[in-house]
């Protein structure tokens, strides 16, 4: 996956997100499957945002940013900020 690919994945998941939020006022989703679905984009945003800065650190010391891969959520959502 390239970088715009990337960026337009978290693009698309931000905009799940806020329509998410939308459906939840409008009373079209409980707020127990609002808030199971916006875990699981928050872990998605989290390993897209993990493997574009994965690409952009190997671009950056001269590597194949391609060798970049995506890691899993448990390892992701462990990383101390």
């Amino acid at each position: 996956m390239r970088d715009n690919e990337i960026l337009s994945r978290i693009n698309d998941l931000v905009t799940e997100e806020h329509e998410l939020r939308g459906r939840l006022s409008a009373g079209e989703v409980t707020s127990e499957e609002e808030n199971e679905r916006v875990k699981e984009l928050e872990v998605a945003l989290d390993q897209c945002w993990d493997l574009l800065r994965q690409r952009r650190a190997r671009r950056g010391i001269g590597e194949d940013p391609d060798s970049a891969a995506a890691r899993p959520a448990s390892e992701v959502e462990n990383y101390r900020q």
